[in-house]
């Protein structure tokens, strides 16, 4: 039941953040929105946890994930603007 949990939190937290987030949202889909969320919320639960805000036990809820998306997304576009990374968004899409 908590991997469910974990799945909705991260999606709703990256649907805020995609929406909430300047310039373009790459990349896109239901999975990878999940995993931003996810990944939003690792960020933020160890931002706090470094900082004093969660004890060991704890997490980080829903705006401590979106915020941590966020975060995940500004890196994501640095990454692209400075060509880093590709863009996924960017280009033909090649079919296996």
């Amino acid at each position: 039941m908590n991997i469910l949990w974990i799945v909705l939190i991260g999606f709703l937290a990256g649907i805020i953040a995609r929406f909430l987030s300047p310039g373009p949202n790459n990349p896109a889909g239901f999975i990878l929105t999940t995993v931003l969320g996810i990944a939003g919320a690792f960020v933020a639960t160890f931002i706090g946890q470094a900082i004093g805000w969660y004890r060991l036990d704890q997490g980080a809820g829903l705006i401590g994930a979106t915020v941590g998306a966020l975060v995940v997304l500004f890196i994501w576009n640095r990454l692209v603007a400075r060509r880093a990374i590709s863009d996924p968004g960017a280009g033909p899409r090649r079919w296996l």
